[in-house]
């Protein structure tokens, strides 16, 4: 931004990435990092033989084995899940492409200068896209975009699987919402405008005027809204 130059950035969105982990796939990769012996068997162990029903109204569907799916709300579940996806990183910085992985969120940004570098963008979301078909993951066409920081002086226009990624002002990107000028007053209004309803929300749900008890609810409802990224 201060040197005038402009930056394109891709966020991509896998659908249900925990749940679509292929276990084979996982333990091949693991063996391939030096992960074996006993702490291969644990993970097997810990991740293999889980089981799955669907239960609609009264009626429960016969018992069927999980195959593939890291377990969501564990410690070790993300870090298989980056495991599993790092040999995406690694193709993709072969580009000269700045990549950022936080578990299922992954985002490309490269500075544009000419329409070579535009080529080379186009070129690395189609690595991304075949190796995600081949490793089973799914790419969330909807949810991904394309920021484009500083002034933008070429056409840079990203196709996921045919279809154009939509271009936007602003993303959150891991609960804080960027814009296109990087300036934070997007994001401040709409923590302001969420802890004003949550706010309102109490006044309405309680009959009381208690001021403790109003301000307990207060710290723990609305508080917490103001205090993330600030």
């Amino acid at each position: 931004m201060q040197s005038k130059k402009h930056v394109a950035i891709v966020y991509i969105d896998f659908a249900k990435a925990f749940d679509v982990v292929s276990h084979s796939k996982l333990f091949t990769t693991l063996y391939f990092y030096g992960i074996r012996g006993s702490v291969s068997s644990w993970l097997k162990n810990f991740l293999t033989c889980r089981t799955h029903q669907t239960k609609v109204g009264w009626c429960i569907s016969d018992i069927a084995e999980l195959l593939s799916g890291v377990v969501q709300g564990s410690g070790i579940g993300p870090c298989m899940f980056l495991i599993y996806i790092n040999e995406l990183l690694a193709k993709l910085a072969k580009y000269n492409i700045t990549v950022k992985a936080f578990a299922n969120d992954v985002k490309l940004y490269l500075k544009i200068v000419d329409d070579l570098d535009v080529t080379r963008l186009q070129l690395a979301v189609d690595v991304l896209c075949k190796w995600a078909k081949n490793w089973q993951l799914t790419i969330s066409v909807s949810k991904c975009c394309v920021l484009h920081i500083g002034k933008q002086k070429r056409n840079t226009t990203v196709h996921i699987s045919g279809d154009i990624v939509p271009v936007v002002e602003s993303v959150r990107d891991l609960g804080v919402l960027i814009s296109k000028d990087l300036q934070p007053s997007v994001h401040v209004n709409d923590i302001v405008s969420r802890a004003h309803e949550r706010a309102t929300a109490i006044l309405r749900a309680f009959v009381t005027r208690d001021s403790s008890l109003l301000m307990l609810a207060f710290l723990t409802y609305v508080r917490p809204i103001l205090e993330y990224y600030v």
